[in-house]
């Protein structure tokens, strides 16, 4: 790590972690949601918008303690990217379990069980990693398993909307709108492994500027 002669302002690091666990959290929940029942999914997507919530309380704290502060850890702009990418993980993970219940989806395809699996697995790495920004240690190997993650969910989205746009003859037959409300809610889940991609670009960036 490089060598700083001015002190510079740590109290970001703990807010990195608060954004991450936060985004296990709602992860978790999306999961559950995905496998309940219907009439059971309200509930959750409460709790996944509550997530979402606290993930903007988090975002306005870094925000302000951004223009407060004069050394930063690493270069604002970074700063803001990371900022900005975790937020994006639970806005999407938020819009996925709202369409769910407000299209009031019946059942739904396995492959969206795959999509939130990676996007569980994307989150838990990426809680693991934020702590070691503060040291910049062992972080190479989070933004590769990162971006391993975003590869399977890319060939996860793809299959699904290969079995919605083009299924199978054998498939159970689907009206064209639930099929589109189906292909709305994978494309964003999609959107949200992009995000998790974005972020663990962005630490690969600070470490690299900063080695």
């Amino acid at each position: 790590m490089a060598f700083r002669l001015t002190p510079h302002e740590r109290g970001f690091y703990p807010l990195f972690t608060r954004a991450a666990e936060n985004i296990v959290r709602a992860a978790d929940d999306l999961a559950l949601l995905i496998a309940a029942a219907p009439e059971d999914r309200g509930p959750l997507a409460e709790r996944v918008k509550d997530a979402e919530n606290a993930g903007d309380e988090v975002t306005h704290e870094i925000l302000v303690k951004l223009n407060q502060t004069f050394v930063t850890p690493f270069d604002r702009e970074d700063i803001y990217r990371l900022t900005s990418s975790l937020d994006d993980v639970v806005d999407a993970m938020e819009e996925a379990a709202d369409r769910i219940v407000l299209y009031r989806l019946q059942e739904l395809p396995p492959g969206m069980t795959t999509q939130v699996d990676v996007l569980r697995r994307a989150a838990a790495a990426t809680a693991e990693a934020m702590p070691r920004l503060a040291t910049m240690a062992e972080l190479r190997e989070y933004w590769v398993h990162v971006n391993s993650l975003e590869d399977e969910g890319d060939v996860a989205y793809r299959a699904l909307l290969g079995d919605l746009l083009a299924p199978a003859e054998d498939a159970p037959a689907l009206d064209v709108l639930t099929i589109l409300k189906l292909k709305e809610v994978v494309e964003v889940l999609e959107e949200a492994a992009d995000a998790f991609e974005h972020v663990a670009n962005t630490v690969e960036s600070i470490a690299v500027k900063e080695s």
